[in-house]
């Protein structure tokens, strides 16, 4: 059962999340914003709906490992697995105009979160602060999206095309469809994530980290993989940089708004230090705007077995 518990969970949640970010957009739509608006925030903050759902629901359940380990773990996949695997296929130009800046949100907001942690549990004044700079970063991007609009409504093209006059019946089913099963989806993943742990004998952080990681990172591999087909660098790498960015301000700001999150020592020892890793491996091929190649891709996959391994054999050792 609690396979099945994990598996439909987020299996709910890629549906429900997706039909929510389709109705909202459709709704947006119909009330007459731009493209470009409906790109820069209910899409790009739509999409961090599951794993939003998964943090809170394990924040209010007393599953803090969960919470957090959902957003560093993914932000780990998003890296190693999510770039690592469509460059082993397709290497990944790393050209576009803003991606220095953009990189340098995702360490700013990375080396952020270690300070908080270090610091003691993610509170309150923790979580203000993360959602100010994710609204300072959104003002920023909407900025920057003025310049070069077609660059901001690419990312986003097919769903903007799908939802254009859509019936006001279907935005309505898509958005209670997508509010309830949101929730639900989140019920189950905490839930079967939970005994998992306690069924082989690891904490919840390492379940978190790894299967709730890489369930939630799916969406976005899909999207980097067929981007990196389509020869769509700018696609396929902002997808995951974007995504890492959100993580940190939004989930965790909300989250930590809603509940203090205590930081167990393991996250300290370990997993943070390798968040902060992955996102500075990627540092010096944009700098020198160079290309993400199929060695390098292969690397980082090699990276994220190899890290895999060492969180199960750590947690072997503590049992």
């Amino acid at each position: 059962m609690m396979y099945f518990s994990l598996a439909a969970g987020l299996l709910v949640l890629t549906l429900c999340g997706d039909l929510l970010v389709r109705g909202a957009a459709g709704l947006a739509e119909r009330a007459g914003l731009s493209p470009l608006i409906i790109a820069l925030t209910v899409v790009s903050l739509g999409t961090s709906m599951p794993e939003l759902f998964i943090s809170v629901s394990a924040a209010l359940r007393g599953s803090p490992d969960i919470a957090l380990g959902n957003v560093v773990g993914s932000n780990i996949a998003n890296i190693l697995l999510v770039l690592g695997i469509p460059a082993m296929l397709y290497p990944i130009a790393c050209s576009h105009h803003a991606l220095r800046l953009n990189t340098g949100f995702m360490l700013a907001a990375s080396g952020l979160l270690i300070v908080f942690c270090l610091v003691g549990p993610l509170t309150r004044g923790e979580g203000e602060f993360l959602l100010v700079a994710l609204v300072a970063y959104l003002a920023w991007s909407a900025w920057d999206a003025k310049r070069y609009p077609a660059d901001a409504i690419v990312q986003t093209a097919e769903t903007i095309t799908l939802v254009k006059h859509m019936p006001r019946a279907t935005i309505a089913g898509f958005i209670l469809v997508g509010c309830i099963g949101l929730p639900v989806g989140a019920h189950f993943v905490v839930e079967g994530g939970t005994l998992m742990a306690r069924s082989f004998g690891v904490s919840e952080a390492v379940i978190a980290l790894t299967l709730i990681a890489v369930g939630t990172s799916l969406p976005e591999l899909a999207t980097s993989l067929m981007a990196a087909i389509r020869r769509k660098h700018d696609v396929a790498i902002g997808n995951v940089i974007g995504s890492n960015i959100i993580n940190i301000l939004a989930i965790l700001g909300v989250t930590s708004l809603i509940m203090p999150l205590p930081v167990a020592p393991n996250f300290l020892q370990l997993d943070l230090w390798v968040m902060l890793l992955a996102a500075f491996a990627i540092v010096p091929t944009v700098i020198a705007r160079g290309t993400i190649s199929r060695s390098m891709g292969a690397f980082f996959v090699v990276a994220y077995i190899a890290y895999v391994y060492a969180i199960f054999q750590n947690a072997g050792e503590m049992i």
